[in-house]
Parts: structure tokens; sequence; C-alpha cells
């Protein structure tokens, strides 16, 4: 199976893990990797050097390509994305800032930069930057889609772009990755189906409500984490949504983060300050959200924890093994092809 992602990546197959806070940890980057897709590591709860100490656990796990990803509106993102930079980390993968910084310095080595996007706009500036392809991710995804669905998205910034587009939201199974080809993608990436496997760290609380939800049980809200995000329908995320920013909360929760990032506090604070209003009360939503998704992740609490999770939760029925579960979607897609073929003669 070849492509322009497989082609300048060296990956076997066109599947990529998403950058899932404490989800793609190096253990699961390395099996997906491993498998032929590409393992994205998740940068965002992780300071300078847990993020140097992660890159190389992968480099232990596995000699093929790998990417990690940076957040750059996220507390100490533009550091941890210097650290991939100095690691040489052959793919990169950026959000919610402007990368061309990082787009030139991978260059200079020999890596790749991916942007994740949501509409052309977005997607156009990151291809001005020189980057390497987008992840387009829509309305279907987990966490931060917008407005426009995946089967318009993807053809859309296909045909108006040059380089690959990588497609996210509503993929989890071999005719997913059919239909993403056919509507112009070059890969596709998944994070919701990657959640459910045997390599996942996913809390085995979460891991059995994604297979007993419904593609029709999930939220989705910009007064979660402040920007327009999907998420698990429970009762603990309908609650959050309901109450929206909670600003004492993220006062105590911003202090969690300033010592997880080894940043001093004060200084964290008076940078938000003077970010102005708007910067500061994203800023808040997201200390409360990360909270929130962390005691969900690794403490399977359905009473406080929220899961960010794509609507093709719907369509997860088992937890197989990283490997099983993309030789499965290979397979399938293969199936899909023969069948269409005959139908369309």
């Amino acid at each position: 199976m070849k492509t322009r992602i497989t082609e300048s990546f060296g990956i076997k197959y066109p599947i990529l893990l998403s950058g899932m806070s404490w989800i793609s940890v190096p253990k699961m980057v390395a099996a997906v990797s491993n498998a032929g897709g590409l393992g994205i590591l998740a940068t965002g709860p992780l300071n300078a050097e847990q993020t140097r100490q992660a890159v190389r656990e992968i480099k232990k796990l596995t000699d093929k390509p790998f990417g990690a990803n940076a957040s750059l509106l996220f507390p100490g993102a533009a550091e941890s994305a210097k650290v991939l930079l100095d690691e040489q980390v052959p793919v990169i993968n950026f959000a919610l800032g402007k990368g061309d910084w990082i787009v030139k310095r991978a260059h200079e080595y020999g890596g790749k930069v991916i942007a994740t996007v949501v509409n052309l706009r977005h997607a156009k500036r990151a291809q001005d930057y020189g980057a390497d392809g987008v992840i387009a991710t829509g309305y279907e995804a987990a966490a931060h889609g917008e407005a426009i669905s995946s089967t318009i998205l993807v053809p859309h910034l296909a045909e108006n772009l040059e380089i690959p587009v990588i497609a996210a939201g509503g993929f989890g199974d071999g005719r997913g990755l059919a239909a993403a080809l056919a509507l112009g993608a070059d890969a596709i990436a998944m994070g919701t189906r990657f959640m459910t496997t045997k390599e996942s760290p996913l809390h085995p609380t979460f891991k059995k409500l994604s297979i007993e939800k419904d593609v029709y049980d999930t939220l989705f809200s910009n007064r979660f984490d402040g920007l327009y995000c999907r998420v698990l329908k429970t009762e603990a995320a309908e609650k959050a949504i309901k109450k929206g920013l909670n600003m004492p909360a993220a006062f105590f929760n911003s202090q969690a983060i300033a010592k997880q990032m080894g940043l001093p506090y004060i200084k964290l604070f008076i940078g938000v300050l003077l970010s102005g209003w708007s910067t500061a009360k994203q800023l808040a939503y997201l200390a409360n959200a990360f909270k929130a998704i962390r005691v969900a992740t690794e403490e399977g609490d359905n009473k406080t924890g929220v899961l960010p999770v794509g609507q093709v939760t719907g369509l997860i029925h088992d937890e197989p093994t990283v490997a099983e579960l993309i030789e499965r979607i290979v397979a399938e897609a293969k199936q899909v092809r023969e069948k269409l073929s005959h139908q369309i003669d």
C-alpha cells in the first residue's frame, strides 16, 4: 500500500496514531510504528526533560520512523518542540500555533513536519511554511474538530493543496481507510480506535465504555476546554459542559500544571495575565480540562473524569492488539477496493 505519506515517511501503511495526552506514550507509539504505521508521541503533559526521555525510550523500542506532537498553545510546548528538534525526531506534528520555525529546523536534518488543521486557511498557511502535509480534523473527531465533516473537509483540502492530506475524524476500520483514500487523503490518523487496544494505557473502565457506547454517545461543545471539543457522553461530561469555566478550580489546577512543567508558578501566572483576557480564559479552561482528562485516562474516574473520543467509538466492538488492528484495517480496505471495482465495472 503506497501513498505520498508512506513514501515520504518511510512507513508500510498509511495509518497514523494521533498524539493523545496520557495515551500516546512511548510503548504505544512504538507499537504502532513496529506494526507498519506511524506512532506519534503526545508531549502535552510532558516538560522538556520528560519529552527528551520519552523520545529516547521510543528509540530503544523501535527502529522504525515515529513522530511527536507539540500543541503550541500549551505552556511549555515550545520548549518541548525544541527538544524534538534537538533529538531529530523523524516527524513532528504541530497544532494551535505558528510552526514555521519548526519546519525550518526539522528540514535542516531531513525531518518531516505535519500541521493539524480544521480549515483551508490554516492548511494553506502550513503549506506556505513548507509543511510536508496536514492532518485534516473533521467534525466527527475526538477533541478539536470544527463544523465541517471529514467527508467534506478532506476533498476540500485535497483539491486546494499540493501537499498530502491525512484524514482524521471518523476513521477506525478498513472501510474508513478506503473512503479516506477515495476522498483524496494519503493516510488516516486514528485516536479513538487506537485507545481501545491491548497496548493502550487507557484505563479499563473507559475501554469498556468505549466499546459499550454508540455513535450517538458523544458531546460536542466549547464549554469543556474552551475550544470546540468532542468527548464521551457521561454524567461527568454533561456536568462539566453545563458548568463551563470554573475559575477557582483553574487557579489550583494551573499550579499543578506549572509543577508538572517545572515552571515557577508566579512566572506562569504573570505570563498568562500579560497574554490578554482571551488567552488567559482559554488557558484556564485547559487547566481544568487537563485534570479531567488525566483522571479519566489514568485512574478511570468516571465521576469527575472526562475523555475525548470521536463518534467512531460506536464502531468499536473489541480490544485487539495494535498489530492485529492495523493488519485487519489494511485487509478490510483491500476487500472494499475489490468490492468497489466489481460494482463500478
